[in-house]
């Protein structure tokens, strides 16, 4: 019997192997398994493809080379006559394969005296420990191929960067940081990393690996649904904020279900009311909790905001990623029960914040709690009073009104159908079934995010950009009228 073929392996596949072995597995003898990338990712890949088109601008006089990974050793052949060219002053996707390891560098600036820089872009704010790798195995590769590199930098988004509204100043947009340091500390283990995961990839059978954090840790795998699909309906990953190390412990044990988790087994507070409630079936409600939920002066403003934060700046005074709502929805609860809706969706595109601000200042007026879930809706106010100084002092003042229903929820109540989560995406369900997501075109803010992005662009028709604002408004009225039903749901209970 011949021996097995080992692939060769990208970058993103190395990379993939660091952060499971199994996801590489995947990758490499069984793609199909994987979820369909959803829209929300590929807006990710997208935005990274546009930033790395903009940092060629800081290396004018360069050449691409064909990104196809099919043709990857056409790419090298392009690179290399690219590299014996001196008039060529930078590549862009510059292709090599050595010791079966193929890698795509973003930028290979030329130097004088044959020295090349190595540049990797990202279309994150800083540099983050995964970079560390991904610059690595770049460094290894370009130095088996022959290549003297001078330097190694990772070029970032300036978040301090603000647009003038007229032209991108590319200069100022981005930021490189120096990792050469870094990409030699890598060296010595690269080569030991690399056989490890040809030995995994020679194998038979797939590495036995139970999910636990690394499913998400520094991404999330596509293989996720897969491998989690025969788990039992309360894996022990779902006890919030547990520790990888707490997962390792417990998967020594031999324990996947929390059910299974003996009552000896040192938990947090939480996470031993989330152990009792699934163990017993049943919920979990504190005597607080009623005290908090009557505590809120009427009328009662349930607050949600859809915001979008753009990774090269859009409108004039606004930064890389700078958060920019775009809608709001206010169900507004009285004292004799009656509710009234309000709400606000910017239809242009332009810069929404001013007309945004103004429209919910009046809706919420000077009276009553305003009940958010999560911290999210204080912070975007604390920024709109920071950006809108006009607004300031009204904004300001809505601060001492805000109850937090995550907060009180989290610390309050439990029940087995949140699995181990406080998101109103599992809170309602849970309590509402009636109430589902499931049927709303929008279901969840990114997405949310996206659809507005699609109703705002020239090229949509009129009566899409119709479909869609009925989307969303749909969508963000569902968040602050399902607030209204959880409130009144809970105090059910008492």
């Amino acid at each position: 019997m011949s021996a097995k073929k080992i692939p060769t392996l990208s970058k993103s596949k190395y990379l993939a192997g660091l952060q499971c072995p199994l996801r590489l597995w995947h990758q490499c003898y069984s793609p199909e398994l994987a979820s369909e990338t959803s829209p929300v990712q590929q807006a990710i890949f997208d935005t990274g493809h546009e930033v790395g088109q903009l940092a060629t601008r800081l290396y004018p006089g360069g050449v691409y080379v064909e990104t196809n990974p099919l043709r990857h050793k056409e790419a090298v052949w392009t690179t290399l006559r690219a590299m014996q060219d001196p008039g060529v002053k930078a590549i862009y996707e510059a292709g090599f394969l050595e010791n079966a390891v193929r890698v795509k560098v973003d930028i290979l600036g030329r130097l004088k005296g044959g020295k090349w820089n190595l540049i990797e872009v990202k279309s994150s704010t800083k540099v983050k420990p995964e970079h560390i790798p991904d610059v690595g195995v770049q460094y290894y590769v370009l130095k088996e191929a022959g290549l003297d590199i001078n330097r190694v930098f990772l070029m970032h988004l300036n978040n301090q960067y603000v647009y003038d509204g007229r032209e991108l100043d590319i200069q100022n947009l981005f930021l490189s940081s120096d990792l050469t340091e870094e990409a030699l500390s890598c060296q010595a283990v690269i080569p030991m990393v690399l056989k490890e995961l040809r030995n995994m990839l020679a194998s038979p059978e797939p590495p036995e690996i139970f999910p636990s954090r690394i499913c998400s840790r520094p991404h999330t795998c596509e293989f996720l649904e897969h491998c989690r699909k025969d788990m039992p309906e309360h894996p022990v990953w779902d006890l919030s904020g547990i520790t990888q190390k707490k997962l390792d412990e417990l998967t020594r044990m031999g324990i996947v279900d929390i059910r299974d988790i003996p009552d000896s087994f040192s938990l947090t507070q939480i996470q031993d009311r989330i152990r009792t409630c699934v163990k017993n079936n049943e919920e979990y409600a504190s005597a607080e909790l009623r005290r908090q939920l009557e505590a809120m002066e009427y009328p009662i403003h349930f607050l949600d905001f859809e915001t979008l934060a753009f990774a090269i700046p859009r409108y004039r005074g606004t930064s890389p990623y700078q958060t920019i709502p775009f809608q709001w929805s206010d169900h507004i609860l009285r004292k004799d029960g009656t509710i009234e809706h309000r709400e606000y969706l910017c239809c242009e595109d332009k810069d929404p914040r001013e007309e945004l601000t103004a429209a919910f200042l009046d809706a919420l007026g000077s009276k009553g709690s305003i009940v958010t879930y999560t911290n999210y809706e204080e912070g975007i106010i604390k920024k709109l009073a920071e950006e809108l100084p006009h607004h300031s002092e009204r904004l300001l003042a809505t601060l001492d009104r805000i109850k937090d229903m995550h907060k009180i929820i989290s610390k309050q109540y439990y029940h087995p159908g949140f699995h181990g989560s406080f998101s109103l995406k599992y809170v309602a369900p849970a309590l509402l079934p009636e109430m589902s997501y499931e049927n709303l075109t929008v279901q969840e803010g990114q997405q949310a995010g996206l659809e507005y992005l699609r109703m705002i662009d020239p090229a949509t028709s009129p009566e899409e950009k119709e479909r869609i604002k009925d989307a969303l408004l749909a969508y963000c009225g569902q968040d602050t009228l399902v607030m209204v039903k959880v409130r009144e749901e809970l105090l059910k209970l008492f």
